[in-house]
């Protein structure tokens, strides 16, 4: 998350919530309540949204009365997700007659709210994870879904505009190249290869000996992997020291302004954070001048599944869920990468990752990264999920300080140094977006991508272990084990320690 992606979280104008004299209203199924006709604007939306976000850490869509949350459907193409079963029944993989009565009730209250006929309510089912998409106009039929049973969550996965569109074009890519100044770098065997200087505050190199994560297989859900950087696609991903492995590439991000589409984008990155991550984690070893990998003989499955780090687009939300339930599904797949995020929970993702977690995937998530600015927000969904791993930026000195533009707190787990003290140093180095180009990159996306690959090295030297014993190893690897700091988690791990 080298962008700053946070950036314009403190231009939301902040607006008092009011309701004049002339306000109509229309009445709910409570007698004492009655909730205005018209929908609020999205910035009244947004300024709700930053108080209590600023009172509290979080927002949950819960929590907010009827009106709110139908004035958030409205301004977000009349989107509503709807979680379904009981509480704590994510998902489904075979077919459940109670599970198939709630959904079908769901789907006869907005038939009859929306006064719509059935072939004509637009709706968008998930795979696996209990979730339906529904257009919904009308206030009644939230305020009926809410007196409902059989549903777990109402979200408006359709509201984009709490971070302006200005903004997310552009948030975590990057696609030019740096010049690499080689104090940020060794070089080792073959002829050439670039070890990163933030890999020897970790012992990684030295972990080597021991494992070079052979016979893994890491699920990277990002923005993909560019096609115009062969180091990371089938033709030259296995050179020099790096062998026997496989690269595949995947998209269900799909490009369209209709989100009932289903016209997904391909696997290709065109936004250049993907291909960082995937540089950070299994980039060969060769004679070609380039950054090695932490786990450089593991194989790689990539999804392109957002076209940026910042998850606030239908899109991209439910690309990131398919990914999720698609890597859960793959038995070869043990690790799981996501150097991406939003600043509150989402529905359908959460629904997703603890599918993947039912399947034993050890998921890693970035615990957040923005300008100083907003470095008071604490660590970012979905790193917050006791089933993910979040993992954060420091810098190399005495203190323990959280790189520049990291987010820190108690839901953190491990930290991995990405600049020097005092803000000496650049970011670790990687391959860039084309062939023959390196570029910086840190923050805790690259921390998450890193850990991933150190995580990669001891599943690859214990190959019959479990994620618990995995991540028992990292946790016993790691500064400050037993221990753990209230915002650095169990600290900065030891890769030659946990391979050992």
């Amino acid at each position: 998350m080298k962008k700053l992606h946070f950036k314009l979280l403190f231009l939301l104008a902040i607006t008092i919530l009011s309701c004049t004299k002339e306000d109509t209203f229309i009445e709910s199924q409570s007698e004492d309540i009655q909730f205005p006709k018209d929908p609020l604007t999205t910035e009244q939306i947004n300024s709700k949204i930053s108080e209590t976000i600023d009172n509290t850490g979080d927002f949950d869509w819960n929590e907010v009365d009827a009106h709110f949350l139908w004035s958030a459907v409205v301004n977000g193409q009349n989107i509503l997700s709807i979680g379904y079963g009981d509480e704590g029944q994510s998902f489904s993989e075979s077919y459940d007659p109670l599970l198939e009565e709630k959904k079908n009730n769901i789907l006869n209250i907005v038939i009859e709210n929306e006064k719509v006929p059935d072939e004509k309510l637009i709706r968008v089912e998930h795979e696996i994870i209990n979730v339906i998409d529904i257009e919904v106009k009308n206030i009644e039929t939230i305020i009926a879904l809410r007196n409902a049973h059989g549903i777990r969550y109402l979200e408006p996965n359709g509201y984009n505009s709490y971070i302006p569109n200005s903004a997310k074009s552009s948030s975590g890519c990057d696609k030019n190249p740096d010049t690499i100044s080689s104090s940020h770098y060794t070089t080792i065997a073959p002829n050439n290869a670039q070890v990163s200087w933030h890999f020897n505050e970790h012992n990684i190199q030295q972990a080597w000996s021991y494992s070079t994560g052979a016979g893994v297989t890491i699920g990277l859900i990002d923005t993909g992997v560019s096609v115009s950087q062969s180091l990371l696609n089938s033709g030259g991903i296995n050179d020099g020291y790096s062998n026997g492995r496989f690269v595949q590439k995947y998209g269900t991000f799909i490009d369209s302004r209709w989100w009932w589409s289903s016209n997904y984008d391909g696997p290709q990155d065109k936004c250049g954070h993907g291909t960082a991550m995937a540089s950070a984690m299994a980039s060969p070893r060769n004679d070609n001048g380039m950054p090695v990998g932490v786990a450089y003989n593991s194989n790689l499955v990539a999804y392109r599944a957002t076209e940026d780090v910042l998850l606030n687009d239908y899109h991209e939300r439910k690309g990131v869920s398919k990914a999720l339930t698609q890597l859960g599904n793959r038995s070869d797949v043990k690790i799981i990468s996501m150097s991406i995020g939003y600043v509150w929970s989402i529905g359908n993702i959460k629904d997703a990752v603890r599918y993947a977690y039912s399947k034993g995937k050890l998921i890693f998530a970035a615990g957040g990264t923005s300008t100083s600015f907003t470095n008071g927000f604490g660590v970012i969904f979905p790193a917050t999920m006791s089933e993910t791993v979040a993992v954060t930026g420091v810098d190399d000195g005495p203190n323990y300080d959280r790189c520049n533009t990291c987010h820190s707190g108690s839901k953190i787990d491990f930290t991995i140094i990405m600049e020097g003290n005092n803000n000496t140093s650049k970011a670790p180095p990687v391959l860039g977006f084309y062939n023959g180009q390196r570029r910086y990159t840190g923050g805790s996306s690259v921390a998450t991508a890193t850990t991933a690959g150190i995580a990669a090295l001891v599943w690859a030297r214990h190959p019959s272990w479990s994620r618990t014993q995995v991540l028992n190893k990292l946790k016993q690897s790691a500064e400050f084990y037993p221990y753990k700091n209230s915002s650095f988690g169990y600290g900065n791990i030891d890769a030659l320690q946990a391979v050992q």
